[in-house]
């Protein structure tokens, strides 16, 4: 008598595709990530943000959960092949993008009809909250020091807004095919 071993259940053809496309907005937050560390920063732990657009799509395509390891996943990944991986860039980049996922994603769950541009804008001041607050707290404890915030969250409301455009320009071919 044959005995045959209790496989698993193979999984579906949806969930196989959710995840080869989280996987590809992973590996293009990467690329982001990698490509904004080559350019010159235009202000102290400023950057354009870039992958955060494959954050925002992700959240609509995918849900709160794969953008919000997402996001994670991009820092730790990314840091990586940069080689800032546990170093004091890498923690403010961590801080920086799980508070800008977490407001992004209580924004989209507390209002149902925000725009992808509000949602980035909101995003990309946590984003450079969440950085300066670990800045401070850690780093440098001068009272000098907030005289940056201003000029910083007025540089984040632009590159999210600008990162916001983007994901909206993108989204509506993205969707399209995944209707079928």
């Amino acid at each position: 008598m044959k005995q045959y071993i209790n496989l698993p259940a193979r999984p579906s053809l949806k969930s196989l595709e959710d995840k080869a496309v989280w996987l590809s907005f992973l590996l293009i937050a990467i690329g982001l990530h990698v490509f904004e560390a080559t350019l010159p920063s235009l202000g102290p732990w400023f950057k354009l943000g870039l992958a955060n657009i494959m954050t925002l799509l992700a959240l609509l395509l995918l849900g709160p959960q794969a953008a919000f390891f997402l996001a994670i996943a991009r820092v730790v990944v990314g840091s990586m092949f940069i080689g800032t991986l546990l170093t004091p860039t890498f923690f403010i980049s961590l801080a920086g993008a799980v508070m800008a996922a977490v407001v992004m994603l209580l924004l989209y769950r507390s209002f149902a009809n925000i725009s992808l541009i509000a949602l980035s804008l909101c995003a990309a001041m946590a984003h450079m909250l969440g950085q300066f607050v670990v800045v401070e707290i850690y780093f440098i404890q001068q009272t000098a020091l907030y005289y940056l915030l201003p000029p910083l969250l007025a540089l984040s409301c632009l590159s999210g807004w600008i990162n916001g455009a983007i994901a909206s320009y993108i989204y509506p071919s993205l969707s399209e095919p995944r209707r079928r």
